[in-house]
């Protein structure tokens, strides 16, 4: 048990800590646990025993079909008809967004679908003369309340009813079972209702403007003072010397984004383009570096960017964009300058927003993290490149961006299907979901080269890894020695205060963790306390699983709030500003919920 608790320490630390990505994170756990079986108790085979979960599988096969969604378009036109009706009315606006993207995120892995709606939500916001700022944190939260809906609303849910299986055929007597599609879609509409209601009203309050609603990126970023245009005069010692020779030393501080010569612009590459009298460069460099290479090299000062149409008067030119960086992209890890973007895109950066700290300059060897936000400089050529490529989440819409609208009426079949089958008990759900990605590539809806760029690798990597930690928990006792000391409290709190108590634990939880790591390590200790005081396992599951699923309180408990940190604007403090408050009052909503249609008592 000393050996298990010292893993969950290490795994705590690691994955609240970052210093590895969580789905590297969750296979060093399951290496540990196996090179440690003496004490661990965990086999080889009990060790990888994750990948073969029906979790996992389940899982994979739902980011397939929801990837086989976003492919028609559907979720852009239902985001462009909420757009349409939204106007200009801010609580029209915020009504539109919530609404519906909770339900489209109890049908649909609610992670893609903020991915597809931040662009379509911060148009919105722009053209209706709202802050981004009031749209894009709703936005994600609604997504999470909509997932609680129904089974297959996260990947979370889908863990904890497998733990729940495993846990209820190794102790019958605890009563525990898959959940069905639908089984807490009762207690689901509630909290997603009072959330809601929340959100409209007290949130909106909350919520600061962080990104005025007629500010332009130039602005937002304050690149005024980080972007200028230089010209090269008659007596330049520049004159006869390229790019790369006198301004491509890292050290230097300097970044040429643009050669301007009578009027024909040159993007990358220019470190081997000749200077000439009259040239004008574009630079990104702080003020301090420009005013000294000014003066050492007699370079005339022509202005810096005002505006967006100013920096970028005609349609062929460059156009700025937010970048957001989802999990599994190929920047995760890498640095600006060992990624290639560049090249690769022929697309600069001219800032970088982590965790809500904007780096104007020497970012290039800052280590991108996911949810980090890049201000890109891109032509349209390679901006559609970006757009289409799932690596990058593009704060805005584009309509060369191309869907098989044709194919939606064979998804919302397909989806319907996949749902309602498990539903009716014709199925199980791993089967039905595996099913539905087979017709998803018969009907076309999908290309078979398609499967496996539509898969987040690091969430199934993560759910493979961490699966073995709750055996461990399980196995080696840990998890009823936790359960009997909460389950202590209950000589001074009655069971639905004991109940209470592991939904906030698990919520505060989740806000430095993984959400699937919460509900490994706490659905066993739950079901552990809730047969120590002949409580009702299954509301005691229930409340660890709606915990997890609702991760409010900080930017980096869910992946959903990552997307909307950068284009909202937002500080690390605004999400506990208005997520606390809305944890606190779910608390007390869901526990009560729970009591009412399930009971707390066996």
């Amino acid at each position: 048990m000393l050996v298990v608790f010292a893993i969950i320490l290490l795994a705590l630390v690691l994955f609240a800590t970052e210093w590895y990505p969580i789905d590297v994170t969750a296979i060093l756990i399951m290496v540990l646990l196996m090179v440690l079986e003496p004490w661990t108790q965990i086999t080889p085979r009990e060790g990888i025993a994750g990948f073969a979960s029906p979790a996992t599988i389940t899982v994979l096969a739902m980011l397939i079909l929801s990837s086989g969604i976003n492919r028609t378009g559907i979720v852009q036109r239902i985001g462009q008809r909420m757009a349409a009706f939204a106007g200009f009315d801010r609580r029209k606006q915020l009504a539109a967004t919530i609404g519906v993207t909770g339900p489209v995120s109890g049908v649909i892995n609610n992670t893609p679908v903020v991915a597809i709606l931040v662009p379509v939500i911060a148009d919105l916001a722009h053209e209706g003369k709202t802050s981004p700022s009031k749209l894009l944190m709703p936005l994600s939260f609604a997504s999470m309340l909509g997932g609680t809906l129904t089974l297959i609303g996260t990947s979370t849910n889908i863990l904890a009813s497998d733990i729940a299986a495993q846990i209820g055929a190794e102790s019958p007597a605890l009563g525990l079972h898959a959940f069905g599609m639908f089984e807490f879609t009762k207690l689901g509409v509630i909290v997603f209702a009072v959330g809601a209601v929340y959100l409209m009203t007290v949130g909106v309050r909350l919520l600061p403007e962080r990104v005025p609603a007629d500010e332009d990126l130039v602005e937002e970023y304050v690149l005024q003072e980080y972007l200028a245009d230089v010209v090269i005069p008659a007596d330049s010692s520049l004159i006869g010397k390229t790019v790369g020779e006198v301004l491509g030393d890292e050290n230097l501080g300097i970044d040429v984004l643009q050669l301007i010569r009578y009027g024909e612009r040159f993007d990358e590459p220019l470190a081997r383009k000749e200077i000439h009298e009259n040239d004008t460069l574009r630079l990104r460099t702080n003020r301090d570096t420009l005013e000294r290479i000014m003066d050492a090299e007699g370079l005339t000062f022509a202005g810096g960017p005002k505006a967006d149409a100013e920096f970028y008067p005609d349609g062929e030119e460059p156009v700025l964009v937010e970048v957001v960086i989802p999990s599994g992209s190929f920047l995760v890890g890498e640095t600006i300058a060992s990624s290639t973007f560049r090249r690769r895109y022929n697309a600069n950066v001219l800032a970088f927003r982590t965790r809500g700290d904007v780096v104007r300059d020497r970012f290039e060897d800052i280590r991108v993290r996911v949810g980090d936000t890049l201000l890109v400089q891109a032509p349209p050529d390679s901006l559609t490149r970006l757009v289409q490529n799932e690596d990058f989440i593009v704060a805005h819409e584009f309509d060369e961006t191309t869907y098989r609208t044709e194919k939606i009426p064979f998804a919302v079949g397909i989806i319907a299907g996949v749902v309602a089958l498990p539903a009716l008990n014709v199925i199980p759900i791993v089967v039905s979901a595996l099913s539905g990605v087979v017709m998803m590539i018969v009907t076309g809806v999908l290309k078979p080269n398609e499967l496996y760029t539509s898969v987040e690798w690091n969430v199934i990597f993560l759910l493979a890894g961490v699966i073995p930690l709750g055996i461990a928990l399980q196995q080696t006792g840990a998890a009823a020695v936790l359960g009997d000391g909460v389950a202590s409290t209950a000589t001074f709190l009655p069971a639905i205060g004991v109940l209470w108590v592991f939904y906030l634990a698990t919520g505060l939880l989740t806000s430095v963790i993984s959400n699937n790591a919460s509900v490994v390590l706490m659905i066993p200790v739950a079901a552990s306390t809730a047969q120590s005081i002949g409580a009702n396992a299954f509301a005691f599951v229930l409340a660890v699983t709606f915990a997890a699923s609702t991760a409010f309180m900080t930017p980096v408990g869910y992946q959903t709030n990552l997307f909307v940190y950068g284009p909202g604007g937002y500080k690390f403090s605004d999400f506990l500003r208005v997520g606390a408050p809305l944890q606190l009052l779910l608390s007390v909503v869901t526990v009560l919920g729970i009591a009412f249609f399930w009971g707390v008592r066996v």
